[in-house]
């Protein structure tokens, strides 16, 4: 059994790992880590101190509700899950990284608009738009 690098547990609440294979199992927020430990297996589990957090992206859909998020390292990549509350563990969380590093992952029409209006300017460049070397003559 793995032993947890907490000292004093902030929260434990139900959980979902959505890496690979999505798995079930618990979350721990405590003084020294964001931990999650997968209810079946005992040697599948994610310990992540807090020093080694460069920021987490949260999924808002509408203006309150929080599908997933997830938590990007230094160092080992990004772990993505989801609680039974979201909103309850990113404030636990904010307990312990800066609020400038909780930010807001753009949803499914901004990256659609984005790519339409990207879309747009390749088109117009490809039939004579206006390009940055044109305007000096």
């Amino acid at each position: 059994m793995v032993e947890s690098l907490n000292g004093k547990i902030d929260l434990e609440i139900p959980a979902s790992c959505l890496m690979g294979l999505t798995t079930n199992g618990k979350v721990l927020v405590g003084d020294r880590a964001f931990e999650y430990y997968n209810e079946r297996k005992a040697d599948d589990f994610i310990q992540i101190p807090w020093e080694e957090f460069d920021y987490v992206s949260a999924e808002v859909v509408g203006k309150k509700h929080i599908t997933r998020f997830a938590i990007f390292t230094k160092h080992d990549g990004h772990f993505t899950f989801s609680t039974r509350d979201n909103i309850k563990t990113l404030r636990a969380v904010r307990e312990y990284v800066p609020a400038d590093r909780l930010l807001r992952s753009p949803n499914f029409f901004e990256i659609t608009g984005r790519g339409v209006k990207s879309l747009g300017r390749s088109i117009a460049g490809a039939f004579g738009g206006k390009s940055g070397e044109e305007g000096g003559r």
